[in-house]
């Protein structure tokens, strides 16, 4: 039965971008087809460990390339797992499903085609690339136990045709018809045979299964002078082997960015690249990368990812994205681990109880920090980039709920940098403690939203003062990690939204007096909006701040407000300081008879600018505005009856 379908809009979008060649480097597309092969073949060697009837015994699992330069046509063909009509329907019909509007918003900022390009593999739309060089394609496909298959068509014009097909055995084979050769526009003729050869050789000859073509050559009848003829015979192009266990010196870096590029579908070289071989009562290898990128669905969690840590068993693919291997905070982290001990026929329910993964797991955690930390100080420069683009979800491990990764907090605490009141130089939590002044105790931090107005905060004045560094946390991440964080190298964390954060000052007995009427004033007009008034010993240039006496923060209420949560503000104490003109004047008008009266809407915005300074939200917007229009106009005036006195 012939089924017509329109793609979406956005998919339409993207098709129009690859036919009108975006892209510079249009090779990438029998790369990446020959990657969804090996994918699908991957596949159908895993099912057949728990169904040995999807691959029968003698079967040979294998990528083939024919070229046609009569007809223009190219094909890729595998015996894989193949596809349903369905699937062929959800996974080729829609292009980019998670991700179309987000590729294209992506696309537009890209700055240069080679960025671009790099976005094919990152949101899955590789297949796609085939419109770069062809005018038409077609894909014809069978599921390992269903007898149909299914055609699939389209000429990049919005539409798509699903057909009933036939094919021998299951597996999937792309025919792209050929736009003419165009070296300008970077289209070469990709029918020659050497140029196929050059392609594979190049991207995809660490692939694990055959990639053969069938090629001329020349052969003599007997020896010697014998007459010469021409036959043709399959041929493999790449070598096969794993490329993780190939000695390091057998291998070049372009073969393992190339490697790289294969499994993460990531077009920009790696910055790390992490090898072992691991021998003992547990033996594995392991082959990991830590992207330069961070892909644009790091941040969403609840996405299926295919690109994680594939784990193999004896050589043997059992899955593509093992988030087993290693905690969430690390799932930036891309590779192989291949296992010579856990069973072949294990799946992803089994693998949660098995105490050799878990070995394995704390194993690889270990050495991927341990990697992360020698970056950190043999090329500070390269881990700020990384620490750029990973260092909140790093950070992520310093709020692990189950208490799994408490073992790894002090190795997490040491890879990650902050902000301070130092310098625009980012700071560690050692060079932090090395450079803390004699009669400094603890660590201090501030958290919020803005660097710029943690930086202007009234609660840093008494620690620039005693000359202590305040680091200033920004990251959404911060405000749950930081409230767990109890020591680090022997001192304490403290939050200078304590309301005991800082050793106790001294306020002079005079100050104390001073201040008795503003705090009385101060606690009536405010009531239930503040849980005490106090004289500051931690003030030297504002007149008043707030803080907590549990260490809740405004930035914190923010977030759960964001999230669509309750987040009624706790009463916080107001601490004001006695040396301001402010306050002194304040104490010298309570003096005045009638004074108290017109000076409520002082002590309010007292508060209110207070809220304001350290992140919080203000009830009613509307009524500040108008508190501050009334408070200016009667400055005005006295201004004018004093000028006119």
């Amino acid at each position: 039965m012939s089924e017509r379908h329109e793609f979406r809009t956005e998919a339409r979008q993207l098709l129009g971008l690859m036919i009108h060649s975006v892209y510079s480097n249009k090779d990438i597309f029998l790369r990446e087809l020959i990657s969804n092969s090996s994918d699908a073949l991957d596949k159908r060697r895993f099912e057949a460990v728990r169904q040995p009837e999807l691959l029968p015994e003698g079967t040979e699992l294998a990528i083939r390339i024919d070229a046609d330069p009569g007809a223009r046509t190219l094909s890729v063909s595998d015996n894989g797992i193949g596809m349903t009509r369905e699937e062929v329907r959800d996974l080729i019909g829609t292009i980019a499903k998670s991700g179309t509007q987000e590729f294209l918003r992506a696309l537009r900022e890209a700055k240069d085609a080679a960025a671009s390009t790099a976005l094919i593999g990152q949101f899955g739309v590789g297949f796609y690339s085939t419109f770069m060089v062809a005018d038409r394609v077609e894909l014809v496909t069978r599921r390992a136990g269903e007898e149909t298959a299914t055609r699939w068509e389209s000429a990049g014009d919005g539409f798509y045709t699903l057909d009933d097909a036939a094919r021998e055995e299951p597996g999937t084979t792309v025919t792209l018809h050929l736009k003419p050769a165009d070296e300008e526009d970077g289209l070469k003729d990709f029918t020659k045979e050497w140029e196929i050869r050059q392609l594979v050789r190049q991207y995809s000859d660490f692939v694990a299964y055959p990639v053969r073509m069938e090629v001329e050559r020349t052969e003599r009848d007997g020896e010697g002078e014998g007459a010469e003829r021409t036959v043709r015979a399959l041929e493999t192009l790449n070598s096969m082997k794993a490329i993780w266990l190939r000695g390091r010196d057998e291998v070049t870096e372009e073969e393992y960015h190339e490697f790289y590029r294969h499994i993460s579908h990531d077009w920009n070289d790696p910055l790390l690249r992490i090898q072992a071989k691991i021998e003992g009562t547990l033996e594995y290898r392991l082959l990991l990368y830590i992207p330069s990128k961070a892909p644009w669905d790091l941040a969403y969690r609840h996405l299926d990812r295919a690109r994680g840590v594939h784990l193999y068993v004896k050589r043997v693919f059992i899955m593509d994205d093992c988030s087993d291997l290693l905690p969430e905070y690390l799932r930036f982290v891309r590779g192989v681990v291949d296992s010579e001990d856990l069973p072949l026929n294990i799946s992803r329910e089994m693998l949660q109880d098995d105490p050799l993964l878990r070995i394995i797991r704390k194993s690889l955690t270990r050495r991927v920090l341990a990697s992360l930390k020698k970056m950190l100080s043999d090329d500070r420069e390269r881990y700020a980039s990384l620490w750029e683009e990973f260092g909140q979800v790093i950070k992520e491990g310093l709020v692990s709920l189950d208490g799994g990764e408490a073992e790894n907090s002090e190795a997490i605490l040491d890879l990650c940098l902050f902000h301070s009141t130092s310098g625009d130089k980012l700071t560690t939590l050692r060079e932090y403690v090395d450079s803390m002044p004699e009669g400094q105790e603890h660590i201090y931090y501030l958290t919020g939203t803005r660097l710029t107005a943690l930086r202007g905060s009234p609660l840093l004045e008494r620690c620039r003062e005693a000359g202590y560094q305040v680091l200033l946390m920004t990251d959404p991440v911060d405000e749950v990690a930081s409230a767990g964080l109890k020591d680090y190298s022997g001192r304490e964390f403290r939050s200078l939204e304590l309301a005991d954060a800082l050793p106790g000052g001294e306020v002079s007995r005079d100050a104390g007096e001073l201040t008795s009427r503003v705090s009385a004033f101060l606690k009536e007009v405010l009531g239930d909006r503040v849980e005490d008034v106090r004289a500051s010993s931690r003030l030297t240039a504002s007149p008043a701040c707030l803080l907590s006496p549990d260490g809740a923060s405004f930035s914190m209420e923010r977030i759960l407000r964001t999230m669509g949560r309750e987040a009624p503000s706790p009463r916080r104490v107001l601490e004001i300081n006695p040396d301001h003109e402010l306050i002194r004047s304040l104490e010298a008008r309570l003096g005045e008879e009638g004074a108290v009266e017109s000076l409520r809407d002082y002590a309010i915005l007292l508060y209110e600018q207070c809220l304001l300074a350290e992140g919080g939200h203000l009830e009613d917007p509307s009524l500040f505005a108008r508190r501050v229009a009334e408070v200016m106009s009667r400055s005005l005036s006295c201004m004018e009856k004093a000028a006119d006195s």
